[in-house]
């Protein structure tokens, strides 16, 4: 135990170090006034003027209709898979639901997947996948940077230029760092080829035919944009995608490197790094009780595994814990972090079966997805988090009679209502959805568990659509056309119902002057601001919250110490 505690402290102080010189870099790409040669090219391909700045509504219509451009044409060419390039096997399209539900998945960084990774051809994998997870990521990251430049401007009308914030992002940081990152998966061991398949000679002396393909590329991009899905079925549980502790490791940075370093960003353009730390403190404090729970209950083991004779405890030459549905290569440490990273960060890669973890340890995953602020996905995370800190600030001001002020802009009703707006749609969207599962007719019998666990299926289902995850605990068949739309639906709504409004915020917000600070002023800099920030983040999602997930994992873990009473009673 001492020894994972310590890879625990050592992989977050990487992640610490990292997000200093990648948060430069990032600021660096959000304010440079260079244009180099490709993004030119791009420039002139798009028709844009790179010189002309939009106000939040051209911002956000640029976001919305190319990502609709962009959805439309990897749905169609998921519909027309067995008549395009690099599908020797002859791998049929998807039907009309699965496509949908996959463009909308990873067009909105979500990334869930109704159909196993070995369904799609090279070509679908690279021309619609890979480039979804990079303009899907590079779009947050975009709305990132507008969403800073309107906190930081001084009665200006105008938030950026989304096409320019896109080109920029993809080609000065997820190229070089994906290109680098994928030679050295190449030499860790996954593969990165056209071929499709190569045949082995098994022990019996029968012939094996394996999948392959460009995985390392895929690998990459689906990390480093907190993206998730996978080249294979299982995921990051697969050697290919996953080949050694290394690229496990690598994996858990890759996911936090960019949500951590915006708030170094942050700090550096606004000239504010005490108050981007304050930020970085807040989602640390988030992240660091999640991993606790969750790798205690996965530490402590199934006290119903225990009853029938199952070995849990921690011996020298054993791991320990419940071991069920996780890698033997990877264990409870390995499997505790990259759950609550995956969970945390909306990357929705697993490289264990969620649906096997113990009740408190599912409970995690769902708590991360559902309050949307533990670092999050690649920019939106940081701006859901913003949002908790503009009502954080309203609240303060309410209780103590100080003006409510953030960043020295004034927060007045619209801005109260805007966010409210994003911050409400996230579980109205989460738990209509389950609602209409449940009482959806038929819907049951797609369910391998039922009862409380049975619940906590369809939560996580929607949970992870909702927050643009894409992981899943498996026991729910989803690939059909009642949850491919609805989940769909999800994912849209959730990307772009939470995600607007915020741009309208920074709209606002640009649009006023700042304020010089003065005796009624709260120093939202401190730690003290920092505690009241993770309270009230911890508050509004376990208000909103709590009644499900006590439906669910609470429940079951309470289930869980009643068959501890009683051995025999495994159900």
């Amino acid at each position: 135990m001492t020894i994972d505690i310590l890879y625990f402290v050592v992989a977050l102080a990487v992640m610490t170090g990292l997000a200093v010189p990648m948060g430069m870099w990032l600021a660096r790409t959000f304010t440079g006034t260079r244009h180099y040669l490709p993004e030119r090219w791009t420039y002139r391909l798009l028709g844009v003027d790179p010189d002309k700045e939009s106000g939040w509504k051209g911002y956000a219509l640029g976001l919305v209709l190319s990502n609709a451009v962009m959805m439309l044409l990897g749905y169609a060419l998921l519909r027309l898979q067995l008549f395009l390039p690099l599908n020797p096997l002859d791998l049929a399209p998807q039907p009309p639901h699965t496509a949908f539900n996959t463009t909308a998945s990873f067009i909105t960084n979500t990334n869930w997947q109704s159909y196993s990774g070995e369904n799609l051809s090279n070509f679908s994998q690279m021309a619609v996948i890979t480039f979804l997870m990079t303009t899907s990521a590079a779009t947050g990251v975009a709305a990132c940077a507008a969403f800073i430049r309107g906190l930081g401007r001084k009665s200006a009308d105008t938030i950026g230029n989304f096409w320019v914030d896109l080109t920029r992002v993809i080609y000065r940081v997820f190229a070089p760092i994906c290109f680098l990152l994928a030679l050295f998966f190449v030499w860790q061991g996954m593969p990165q080829t056209l071929d499709s398949q190569v045949v082995a000679s098994t022990l019996e002396g029968t012939e094996q035919a394996i999948r392959i393909g460009p995985v390392a590329s895929l690998e990459t991009i689906k990390h480093i944009g907190t993206n998730g899905g996978g080249f294979f079925g299982m995921n990051a549980a697969h050697p290919y995608e996953n080949p050694t502790p290394l690229t496990n490791v690598l994996h858990i940075l890759s996911m936090l490197l960019i949500p951590s370093a915006l708030t170094y960003a942050f700090g550096t353009m606004l000239l504010r790094r005490r108050q981007g730390w304050v930020f970085f403190g807040a989602f640390m404090v988030l992240f660091v009780s999640s991993l606790t729970v969750m790798y205690s209950a996965e530490q402590y083991g199934n006290p119903l595994l225990a009853a029938v004779g199952v070995q849990q405890d921690l011996p020298v030459t054993d791991t320990g814990g419940s071991m069920e549905g996780k890698e033997l290569r990877f264990g409870i440490s390995d499997t505790s972090l990259f759950a609550v990273t995956t969970t945390s960060a909306t990357t929705g890669s697993v490289n264990a079966m969620h649906d096997s973890l113990t009740p408190l340890g599912g409970g995690v995953t769902l708590w991360g997805m559902m309050l949307n602020a533990v670092w999050g996905g690649d920019g939106v995370g940081f701006i859901n988090l913003i949002g908790f800190a503009i009502i954080a600030v309203f609240l303060i001001g309410m209780m103590i009679g100080r003006s409510p002020e953030l960043l020295g802009k004034k927060i007045e009703a619209r801005e109260v209502k805007l966010t409210m707006l994003a911050v409400l749609a996230h579980p109205i969207i989460l738990l209509g959805f389950t609602a209409l599962a449940v009482l959806w007719p038929g819907t049951a019998d797609n369910l391998n568990n039922f009862g409380a666990h049975g619940f906590s299926e369809y939560l996580y289902a929607y949970a992870s659509g909702t927050a643009n995850n894409g992981s899943c605990f498996c026991g729910l068949g989803a690939n059909n056309p009642f949850f491919n739309t609805t989940i769909g639906l999800a994912m849209l709504f959730g990307r772009f119902l939470t995600l607007l409004p915020m741009l309208a915020v920074a709209g606002s917000l640009a649009a006023k002057r700042t304020v010089p600070a003065s005796a009624g002023t709260l120093d939202t800099a401190t730690p003290t601001f920092a505690v009241v920030l993770v309270s009230v983040v911890l508050i509004v999602g376990g208000l909103t919250f709590f009644p499900a997930l006590a439906l669910g994992p609470i429940v079951e873990h309470f289930q869980m110490l009643d068959g501890q009473l009683l051995p025999g009673n495994i159900q």
